[in-house]
């Protein structure tokens, strides 16, 4: 996506008026949390993520300016960059770019929030960031898009032993199957196939996970 001379001081002059009003409500404790927990942001103000959202959601959408934020190494300016993107940009070409900038699961956890369950391309999207050779946190969030997709959460549900089978180490993409099966629980009355799911799992570390997890959240 090409941008101009005008248009990159435009975004500049805009990210510096933003930066500001998060600046204003930044929390030090919290970025201190963060970075103790490995955070990796190079800036970190730890404003609340409902604070962020409602400045971010405060923007017109402008797909340029929010591929623009979210290059940046702020935590506040990506996380804000997935609510000012245009959902309907994002096929599967585009998704690259938005993969390639994922740092941590708060990121994911929001690219999936605000991006990824409202893209017409999700099906796109999903495939490709369930796929072999996709990262631990492509998968996360591909499968919080899908969970948060209650209108197709029944058809992505059939794509959980895959996922654990493929990944059997990975307690992040568990995490996700964790939240799709939530999803699919809320949706269904039917308790069957959630039962021969998990019967069928095999004891690595990422179906155990999944297994324990989804036995005290759903009593199944």
């Amino acid at each position: 996506m090409e941008v101009t001379m005008d248009g990159a001081m435009d975004a500049t002059s805009r990210m510096v008026q933003l930066l500001g009003a998060l600046r204003r409500e930044r929390n030090g404790a919290v970025a201190d949390s963060m970075r103790y927990y490995g955070t990796p942001y190079g800036l970190n103000y730890g404003v609340s993520l409902p604070t962020v959202r409602t400045l971010a959601r405060a923007q017109t959408t402008d797909h340029a300016f929010a591929r623009y934020l979210y290059a940046q190494d702020v935590r506040e300016l990506k996380l804000a960059a997935c609510w000012i993107a245009d959902p309907t940009a994002v096929d599967a070409a585009e998704g690259v770019f938005w993969a390639d900038g994922l740092l941590n699961s708060e990121l994911a956890e929001e690219l999936a929030f605000a991006l990824l369950s409202r893209a017409p391309h999700f099906e796109e999207l999903f495939r490709g960031w369930i796929a072999e050779g996709a990262t631990s946190l492509q998968r996360y969030a591909a499968l919080m898009g899908a969970a948060r997709r209650r209108e197709e959460v029944v058809m992505r549900f059939g794509e959980v032993p895959g996922v654990l089978a493929r990944n059997p180490e990975d307690l992040l993409s568990a995490r996700g199957v964790v939240a799709l099966i939530e999803a699919w629980c809320d949706v269904t009355p039917e308790r069957a196939p959630l039962m021969q799911l998990l019967e069928g799992l095999d004891d690595s570390p990422a179906a155990t996970y999944v297994r324990d997890e989804v036995g005290w959240r759903t009593e199944y």
